[in-house]
């Protein structure tokens, strides 16, 4: 997966808003205020994505490609980076898991201000 279809994909999610709150190298996606994607413009082979923490050990196990999310809590993140391994399908798979972990997680009026995904 190229950058271009990862912003792509990420912007096409509900709620979805591309933000530079850290500077302006390093591109986040969030939904209702909250981080759900990050990916940088100077490195735009790999992008960060929460998940479930049983899932991300899992993950980690079964894919190199897959790793201990870099500057983020390791526990949650997983930076995963990208390769013709990972098809454009999975990778979708793994924002979808991102993204719904974050939305789940706010605050009943703001998922209400949302459309469903």
């Amino acid at each position: 997966m190229d950058i271009e279809k990862f912003r792509n994909y990420c912007l096409s999610l509900p709620g979805s808003e591309e933000t530079f709150p850290f500077d302006s190298e390093t591109l986040v996606f969030k939904v209702g205020g909250k981080i759900f994607a990050l990916i940088g413009l100077d490195q735009p082979d790999r992008a960060n994505l929460k998940c479930d923490p049983e899932k991300a050990a899992e993950l980690r196990v079964e894919w190199e490609e897959i790793q201990p999310g870099y500057h983020m809590n390791k526990k949650h993140w997983n930076t995963i980076h990208f390769s013709p391994r990972l098809s454009d399908p999975f990778i979708q798979e793994l924002v979808d898991h991102s993204y719904s972990l974050v939305y789940n997680g706010l605050p009943r009026k703001t998922r209400e201000s949302i459309p469903k995904p």
